[in-house]
């Protein structure tokens, strides 16, 4: 007859959390099989306390990991699903509790991050799109909280404010070659090409080219 226990050596067991008759360490999926195929009395008792336990430590794992640092549903799921043991099941189980209880909110994540990096520093609309696409933020709860966060500081605003403290430190472009070093930059920091293209143009007027 089948049955299951909880391991309490963990140096022994690893990641394995339940054994069955033949005295071999054995994962969480094996076990449950092996239960429900051969069905002792205590079967469904072993399982729910499995679940539990298994849930519980997963609950523990992703605050953990959200403590690190604030994290979406999907890198949050991800890391979870890596470690041995654990499965989809758990994971979701765990995810929609954290939900429940306001931890896990990628609506406010992408908006909280996006309105912190410009407030750091000037960054266009292109850069944070991609930066909350790294983050696996979903690409419509992306939008929804970039068109809030340049409601409030609008794009041309902050690229004004970026080629300020650009000059601040290097003073304007006398020259072409400068001139392609600002439009670059402001490339990298995100702004619409358009956008550059038209700023740098205006300061072009203040030198000649000496080519």
């Amino acid at each position: 007859m089948a049955y299951a226990t909880f391991v309490q050596d963990v140096t022994r067991a690893g990641n394995y959390i339940v054994r069955c008759d033949t005295g071999r360490f054995i994962d969480y999926e094996h076990a449950i099989h092996a239960l429900i195929l051969y069905q002792p009395p205590s079967a469904l008792i072993c399982v729910n306390l499995i679940v539990t336990d298994l849930r519980r430590k997963t609950f523990e794992r992703a605050i953990k990991l959200l403590a690190a640092k604030p994290r979406s549903v999907t890198e949050l799921r991800e890391r979870l699903l890596q470690r041995k043991g654990t499965t989809e099941a758990v994971v979701e189980a765990v995810i929609a509790r954290l939900r429940e209880y306001g931890y896990l909110n990628d609506e406010r994540l992408a908006f909280s991050y996006a309105s912190y990096k410009v407030k750091q520093k000037p960054l266009g609309r292109r850069r944070l799109e991609r930066d909350l696409k790294f983050k696996k933020i979903d690409s419509g709860v992306a939008n929804e909280a970039l068109e809030m966060v340049f409601a409030e500081t609008p794009e041309e605003q902050l690229i004004d404010q970026a080629i300020a403290k650009r000059i601040r430190i290097r003073g304007k472009p006398k020259n072409r070659a400068e001139a392609k070093s600002l439009f670059e930059h402001l490339l990298r920091r995100g702004f619409e090409f358009e956008l550059v293209s038209n700023k740098v143009r205006s300061l072009a007027t203040d030198y000649t080219d000496e080519d």
